[in-house]
């Protein structure tokens, strides 16, 4: 007991020093800048500001741990990949994201340590199971945030190809529109506003029109921006109407949408079956039966004894 209040105190005591190093960054900035130049006006830092400057200097802190794992440069594209597709395009979120896979074990085996689950069970499978969890809680993170984010994509993309069609029958290119409707959306449809954006920037930066489109659909994961890439590139190679293109697709989606929802309504009777089995049925049959169970549970022992 006294080592692991010891072990408590010595990590509270690093936590709050590095707590304090941190947020009170600003202050010890601030005085030096002073004392170098007293002359001179400190520049005034909004809350976000701080918020920003705090987890870039956690984010520092974390990206250290990342030596710790061996890992190939496959591995790392991958995982540069989903990053990207979850909406994380920073050049550290790799070496954060394997610094959380080593932070995460430590963290959880020091939380079983401090509140003596280790001691009531067995330390054995706790630390395991904490080292398991925290090894792979960055990837069952990573991979809500990738669903999400499609889910997103796929949700407001034919809202996207209507506004898209308004602008290309005003009279805009396809590559204008596209800029348009990534600046309109910016608030409404966010994730496709930026996946947009970035198509705008590598054709202003010299990448032919098919190609950002389909490093869109490679960047993104979703099966329907695949599809409405390939119509985009036959309709540029065989000349037809990208505007009646997009409505097009915009109607398929919505029409799948629409599919996809009585499919799933039609699914719902079969998925009771087992709730109604397992939990509803045996307690109706307890109301209705019971009381005729009992019954005949009292004429059986006044039968046996006479």
């Amino acid at each position: 007991m006294a080592i692991t209040i010891c072990t408590f105190a010595v990590l509270f005591l690093l936590f709050a020093s590095g707590g304090l190093l941190l947020f009170y960054r600003e202050a010890m900035l601030k005085r030096i800048s002073e004392a170098i130049d007293p002359h001179s006006k400190p520049a005034k830092r909004s809350l976000l500001d701080t918020i920003q400057l705090t987890g870039s200097s956690l984010g520092g802190m974390v990206e250290h741990f990342e030596h710790v794992l061996p890992k190939s440069q496959a591995e790392i594209s991958v995982i540069s990949q989903r990053l990207v597709r979850a909406g994380n395009r920073n050049e550290s979120a790799v070496k954060v994201f394997y610094g959380m896979k080593v932070l995460l074990p430590l963290l959880l085996c020091i939380v079983a340590l401090v509140s003596g689950v280790a001691h009531i069970m067995s330390p054995f499978f706790v630390y395991a199971v904490a080292l398991g969890l925290g090894f792979l809680a960055p990837d069952f993170w990573l991979g809500k945030q990738i669903a999400k984010r499609q889910k997103a994509i796929e949700k407001g993309l034919p809202d996207v190809l209507d506004l898209l069609v308004i602008c290309i029958e005003a009279g805009l290119s396809l590559d204008q529109a596209t800029s348009r409707t990534a600046e309109e959306l910016h608030t409404a449809q966010p994730e496709l506003s930026d996946e947009l954006m970035v198509v705008v920037l590598e054709q202003r930066a010299g990448r032919p029109r098919a190609d950002a489109w389909r490093h869109l659909a490679e960047r993104t994961g979703v099966e329907s921006l695949r599809n409405l890439v390939s119509m985009l590139v036959q309709s540029e190679q065989l000349g037809t109407s990208i505007a009646k293109t997009l409505r097009v697709h915009a109607d398929t989606l919505r029409t799948q949408r629409v599919q996809k929802i009585e499919e799933q309504a039609a699914k719902t009777s079969v998925k009771l079956v087992f709730p109604l089995v397992f939990f509803i049925f045996p307690a109706l049959f307890l109301v209705v039966l019971g009381p005729a169970v009992l019954i005949m549970m009292d004429s059986f022992k006044s039968i046996i004894g006479q």
